[in-house]
């Protein structure tokens, strides 16, 4: 395998790597860990970091692990992986995604933590995505053994910023994540470590996890059930030090910059040009030494050490290169830029009317009031959107716009005169009229080459009776005029000299997002606008620290066995008016050479409708999971199948388990769920 990173072998310890333990709860409850230490003659004790996800320390993050927490060892600090309770090798039942129990359990680990010999009373926690969201979740409890944070790809409002709801818009992402989970769930422990129990703990999983696809569709407003975990309903809860770090094709990007205007403690910001990757495994490129800059952050809030870490930037960013459009990128060109605050006065906007097909800036001679324009967008809008969230299962970025443009209304500006570079969220403060009650607006950002290719820099979608509130929605009354303002995703990127901007309006953008119940024709009036956040090249950008290249721990050695497929494939058959987005992300099969386990997990996703018909739209995921060792070999097969009518969802879900070739289980789940206002 080739490794984005160098190996580091020098570290000041030696590490002593202890494969499992049990970590008691108050309950009766154990939940597993797995620790690095550093090794000392002296007894010493060491500040801790621990990582608290649901994803399997023994073996499915057991590769990824392995090279950042005996780095970090390496360095001086005791580092766990604990697996939550009901997942990998813990005890127990995971019901739902931060569940209040969840954060409970996590206070107590806090506690034991800092209570152990080897450990100086100090940690830290970190992660990536659910471990993300946990450690700001967790800090707003204020443990006192919890002293700083690294949230990586993570979100601090739940309902509008996550993989479930984007603008009260319900994500095709929600059917796909839910997907994920329900064949983790499905998964039993690792004999080696719970023993006899295992199949009895596997089928109580099965049984009692629940489809939380299901609850999930239950939620479509911003309830009591979203403001839990969402940090953002009081920022001040938090007091002690957060790093935020994300990329810009990654889903969660916005928090960066939401967590540095409202939290009120140290912080810094770090955005690169990655997807849902730690920085130093970073695709696209350039990938960066983040574990260095990770120890920094912990010696200077775990150790006291002063390593310079504040006098730099509160924010970094990748300012991104133009480049022609394509589903998947080896590098994004550009250059890191830094701000001392956020909001930043070296940000202001640049206005354009949106009127008659044109972007007119201000200062244009043309004054002219263009007409109203409609828009009634084909199903087929969204087809090359990509993926909400990119997992660089590459190719999951969007295509060229022009394949999308065809179903949308398009605003266009002049070719610049110069050079062009923004920084922060677009937004539309758009003046509409909608046909029917129910409504969204998918609103993207495009980079115009001048041979005319496309590519997408941001985007933004809003559910229209969301435009006051995401709590109480209110419909639409066909043929009124209303305002709404449609903020695009943050972003950092250089427009040359001769291309163009262009504002797309549709109003469909499936697969990414589910259509309305019923086809609606918007009306957008001339007074609409774009708002563009200019940032001018600045000098000081020069002067900024470089990061030094990605490194890590020797990783555990994995064998691939059968080979990898990731794919999108668009398919359409025109005697039925049938359109499938096909999505394949098929890993295969490997073998950790440590624990001799062999992982299997395929995903095989299609998405499709009839022409126009938006009863038709339908969403089908389907999962393999095994695991085999010697005479030891399990499977689950999950299939989830999401289907709508303009009243209701209906969700069908499968759930078989094998052991060798004999099925052990089997469940089947049928549920209609009311719409409302989605």
């Amino acid at each position: 395998m080739d490794l984005p990173f160098q190996i580091r072998t020098d570290f000041p310890y030696k590490v002593k790597t202890i494969e499992h333990i049990y970590i008691p709860l108050s309950d009766g409850t154990r939940l597993a860990a797995k620790m690095w230490l550093p090794e000392t003659d002296s007894g010493q004790a060491f500040p801790a970091v621990l990582e608290y996800i649901p994803y399997r320390k023994r073996d499915v993050e057991a590769w990824q692990d392995s090279i950042a927490h005996p780095y970090f060892a390496g360095h001086g600090y005791a580092c766990l992986r604990v697996d939550l309770r009901g997942a990998g090798d813990s005890d127990g039942i995971l019901g739902d995604e931060y569940l209040p129990q969840e954060q409970e359990d996590c206070l107590e680990l806090l506690g034991w933590i800092a209570g152990q010999q080897w450990c100086d009373g100090n940690v830290g926690m970190m992660g990536i995505s659910w471990g993300g969201f946990n450690g700001l979740q967790v800090a707003a409890r204020r443990p006192p053994e919890l002293k700083a944070v690294i949230t990586l790809c993570s979100t601090d409002d739940r309902y509008a910023d996550d993989v479930h709801y984007m603008g009260g818009c319900l994500l095709g992402d929600n059917l796909s994540w839910a997907s994920v989970m329900f064949a983790f769930n499905s998964c039993p422990p690792d004999p080696e470590i719970v023993g006899e129990r295992w199949r009895d703990m596997w089928f109580d999983r099965m049984e009692n996890s629940g489809l939380w696809l299901e609850k999930w569709l239950r939620h479509q407003t911003r309830d009591d059930y979203w403001k839990h975990g969402s940090v953002c309903e009081n920022y001040a809860d938090i007091q002690i030090p957060v790093f935020a770090i994300s990329g810009w094709a990654d889903g969660y990007s916005n928090a960066v910059f939401r967590l540095m205007q409202h939290l009120d403690v140290p912080r810094k910001g770090l955005i690169g040009p990655w997807s849902h990757k730690y920085p130093h495994l970073g695709k696209p490129g350039p990938a960066i030494g983040f574990l260095q800059e990770a120890v920094r952050w912990w010696d200077h809030w775990l150790k006291g050490k002063d390593r310079g870490l504040m006098e730099e930037p509160m924010i970094r960013v990748w300012m991104q290169d133009s480049v022609p459009p394509s589903t998947g990128y080896r590098v994004r060109p550009g250059r890191w830029i830094g701000e001392n605050e956020w909001p930043s006065p070296n940000i202001s906007p640049a206005t354009f009317r949106l009127t008659d097909g044109k972007m007119i800036g201000q200062g244009e001679m043309e004054n002219r009031k263009g007409p109203p324009l409609n828009i009634h967008s084909p199903l087929s809008t969204g087809l090359f959107a990509g993926k909400w969230c990119s997992y660089s299962a590459t190719p999951d970025l969007p295509h060229d716009q022009r394949e999308d443009d065809g179903g949308a209304l398009i605003f266009e500006s002049k070719p610049l005169a110069e050079d062009l570079e923004i920084m922060g969220p677009p937004e539309i403060d758009l003046h509409f009229s909608a046909s029917g009650p129910v409504a969204m607006a998918a609103v993207r950002l495009s980079d115009v080459a001048p041979d005319d290719r496309a590519t997408r820099i941001s985007y933004g979608i809003l559910n229209l009776t969301h435009r006051e509130s995401h709590e109480q929605p209110e419909r639409l009354n066909p043929g009124e005029k209303y305002r709404a303002t449609i903020k695009l995703n943050d972003i950092a990127q250089k427009f040359p000299q001769g291309h163009r901007l262009r504002i797309s309006l549709s109003t469909s953008y499936w697969p990414l997002a589910w259509p309305a119940p019923e086809p609606v024709r918007l009306t957008v009036f001339p007074e609409s606008r774009a708002h563009i956040p200019v940032r001018p090249a600045r000098k000081e950008d020069e002067n900024l620290r470089p990061f030094a290249p990605p490194e890590g721990a020797a990783p555990v050695a994995l064998k691939q066995l059968t080979p990898t497929l990731h794919d999108w494939i668009v398919k359409r058959h025109l005697a039925d008016d049938i359109s499938t987005l096909e999505v394949i992300k098929d890993e295969g099969i490997h073998r950790l050479e440590y624990s001799g386990m062999e992982l299997e997990d395929r995903v095989h996703e299609w998405y499709s409708y009839r022409f126009d018909d938006f009863a038709t739209v339908r969403g089908e995921v389907r999962s393999v999971r095994g695991f085999r060792r010697g005479d030891w070999q399990v499977r689950t097969i999950t299939r989830t199948v999401l289907t709508s009518s303009s009243t209701d969802f209906f969700l069908h879900a499968e759930l078989e388990a094998y052991e060798g070739d004999f099925k052990v289980y089997s469940k089947i789940w049928d549920r209609t769920i009311p719409r409302s206002f989605v």
